[in-house]
């Protein structure tokens, strides 16, 4: 998701955290993965699923297994942005209740809204053609109200409706809430400290994004409060590099046996990491504008991949004919029309949907519309 430069960083301080947008194109990209498996689902069970046949699957491994933990680091992601972004403006009273909700309405529900009058449409469709539902089974009026009000999957990804990987951002809605109510109460980073022991004690999507998300934030607060000293920070970037690699290599070699730990060891490695990735990158401008487009697709091509699917879906069932799931040209064309369409999206659709939402709902003198920063 994309947020857009508030008054509480001047321009001359703007870190483009041109390594974050990169970190958060290889998650979109970990999650297109983990889903491409989804062809080889039959209502909404995998059937016949050979794992180690799937494309590159010497190189991706990880990837088709990452699904839960990339979640859960955009979550990471979000946070860290949101405080950067966010957190003074919020609590110096700069940025009001009613402009931060423009500002998010207008970036997540345009393409939210699109995506799932699309599912709508096509899941009946291939109903008929197959006798089940695509993936998501619980395609009726009463979810897919509760999908216009990014309400249906709030509380559980269990029973995931229409455009299922929306149930990510609608838990993150609620955390949003919270973030600006609190940051009017108090900015102390000790909140994000007890939240996060709070979170570890609930089971659940719900206070996974509470601790992951403020564990972010609590990066931001890190690296924003060394900015006046590089020498320090950039101890405690190799200090953070020297963690990671240890606790990754720990884990590796226990042979993951460790299982139950590994939301934990992503807790603390995941924002070390967003610290590391955060500092200030100088890149040809050519290549800054790449990474920036790379950073730009990532909601579009989280929310375009099953819609996607299903289309292909489709019309392989109304050819009659198997989907060639272990054939790299397939997977290619997948992930590259994926990728192709989410630019395509995010240049014609999210970014004129935004502008028309902001000039209708903010004021003119508050809404100097900038180019969206990262989200």
């Amino acid at each position: 998701m994309q947020h857009e430069l508030t008054p509480a960083v001047a321009p001359d301080q703007a870190n483009k955290l041109l390594g974050l947008e990169l970190l958060r194109f290889l998650t979109a990209f970990a999650i297109l993965v983990f889903h491409y498996r989804q062809f080889a689902f039959v209502g909404d069970r995998e059937v016949g699923l050979v794992r180690d046949q799937l494309p590159l699957y010497w190189l991706l491994a990880p990837f088709y297994g990452s699904g839960p933990y990339a979640v859960r680091m955009f979550w990471c992601i979000s946070g860290f942005i949101f405080f950067w972004k966010y957190r003074d403006a919020i609590a110096d009273r700069v940025l009001d209740g009613w402009r931060f909700f423009v500002l998010r309405f207008s970036r997540l529900y345009p393409l939210h809204l699109a995506t799932l009058l699309l599912v709508a449409l096509l899941q009946p469709l291939y109903f008929k053609a197959n006798g089940s539902f695509f993936v998501y089974q619980d395609n009726d009026f009463m979810h897919f109200v509760l999908q216009l009000l990014m309400a249906a999957n709030a509380t559980s990804q269990d029973a995931l409706s229409f455009n299922g990987p929306i149930w990510s951002v609608s838990v993150e809605v609620l955390v949003y809430f919270f973030f600006f109510v609190m940051l009017l109460a108090t900015r102390s980073w000790l909140l994000n400290v007890a939240l996060i022991a709070i979170s570890l004690t609930i089971p659940g999507e719900i206070a996974d994004c509470f601790a992951f998300f403020y564990a972010g934030g609590l990066a931001a607060m890190a690296r924003q409060s060394l900015r006046s000293s590089p020498a320090r920070a950039l101890a405690v970037e190799s200090a953070g590099w020297i963690a990671v690699v240890s606790l990754i290599s720990g884990y590796w070699l226990t042979g993951g046996r460790l299982e139950s730990l590994g939301l934990l060891l992503l807790l603390i490695c995941t924002p070390m990491l967003l610290y590391s990735f955060s500092r200030d990158v100088v890149l040809p401008a050519w290549l800054q504008r790449v990474v920036e487009a790379a950073g730009n697709v990532t909601y579009s091509s989280y929310l375009l991949h099953f819609p996607i699917q299903l289309a292909i879906m489709l019309g392989f069932s109304l050819m009659q004919v198997p989907v060639p799931l272990y054939d790299g040209a397939f997977f290619g064309m997948f992930i590259g029309a994926t990728l192709l369409a989410s630019h395509l999206t995010y240049r014609y659709f999210e970014e004129p949907a935004q502008r028309l939402i902001r000039a209708s709902l903010l004021p003119a003198r508050a809404e100097a519309i900038r180019r969206p920063a990262m989200a």
